[in-house]
């Protein structure tokens, strides 16, 4: 299934996008439910949805069903309301993971004449709730900040079982389902900090998410999935998830370690090469600039650049 958050008249709705485009209001087509996973689909969030595990996920299947052969009509609602991040505001800090893609190291390297190479062990750092940005919000410049705001496509992971010490083999078990991410990096924030990444990529409007959750049995192998980005229509990125150094069970495990994960976190899995400091010269996002980020079997995020 695919899910998006939507608002109506300021209230954010959980909705499931049907066939034809529409969307189906989760809480509202739930509300004469009974059962398991009932109260989670009523609660009207992606949280609770989440958080609702197998059960909701099977209400939820069926209640799609039904709309589909011509029910729950006054659930139904076109695709004119806006959509907002899939989940608007995660209960804990965006989980991310630097330098996953050889290429991408290489490219970093060689724009900063360095060779730190590939890691032993993953790159973790995370961006704060208060960067989130809805599909088709604006991506933030600070002039007075930062002059090097840069773009990072990425594959997001959606926990949706929680767990602690996860084994590799049991890691996909916990994910709930995939969404696009946008990594906004302000370089020379992350430069000044010395290559701390936090500072320079937890900015306000420096974490597009969207355009919807794609559950997990929709997509056969996240690891083969073609990913790119544009800016103003040119081709910036353009990889494979394949290329991933760590691939997604090693994450869920290693950041597993002795550190719980829970239903609704997300984790960013890293990006390929083509970012703009590592172009000569570097080429940076500018005010009035779009920026479109596309996954295969997700969609297409994009987000205007507006300076403040």
């Amino acid at each position: 299934m695919r899910l998006a958050t939507i608002s109506v008249d300021s209230h954010d709705v959980c909705v499931a996008i049907l066939k034809d485009g529409s969307r189906l209001d989760v809480a509202k087509a739930a509300s004469g439910l009974s059962g398991a996973g009932a109260d989670a689909l009523k609660a009207g969030s992606m949280q609770h949805l989440i958080e609702g595990g197998a059960d909701a996920l099977a209400a939820l299947r069926g209640l799609v069903a039904d709309a589909e052969g011509g029910k729950h009509r006054d659930a139904v609602t076109s695709a004119d309301a806006p959509l907002q991040a899939p989940i608007p505001t995660p209960r804990k800090n965006v989980l991310c993971v630097g330098r996953n893609y050889a290429e991408h190291i290489a490219e970093g390297d060689r724009a900063q004449k360095q060779n730190v190479g590939v890691t032993e062990h993953p790159v973790f750092f995370t961006k704060p709730p208060t960067s989130i940005v809805r599909p088709g919000g604006d991506v933030l410049i600070f002039p007075g900040v930062s002059e090097s705001i840069d773009y990072e496509v990425e594959l997001a992971v959606v926990i949706g079982t929680a767990g602690r010490n996860i084994a590799k083999a049991e890691a996909m078990n916990h994910v709930f389902g995939y969404t696009i991410l946008n990594d906004v990096t302000a370089r020379d924030i992350q430069r000044r900090h010395g290559g701390q990444y936090f500072k320079g990529k937890g900015l306000d409007g420096s974490c597009p998410i969207g355009p919807c959750i794609v559950t997990a049995d929709e997509i056969a192998d996240p690891h083969a999935l073609s990913i790119g980005l544009t800016v103003n229509g040119e081709q910036r990125q353009n990889g494979k998830t394949s290329d991933m150094i760590f691939d997604i069970p090693t994450l869920i495990a290693s950041l597993s370690e002795g550190m719980t994960l829970e239903p609704g976190d997300i984790i960013a899995t890293g990006t390929p090469s083509g970012v703009g400091y590592a172009m000569d010269p570097p080429r940076f996002l500018k005010d009035g600039d779009t920026v479109a980020c596309e996954i295969s079997g997700i969609g297409t995020l994009s987000n205007p650049v507006r300076a403040v």
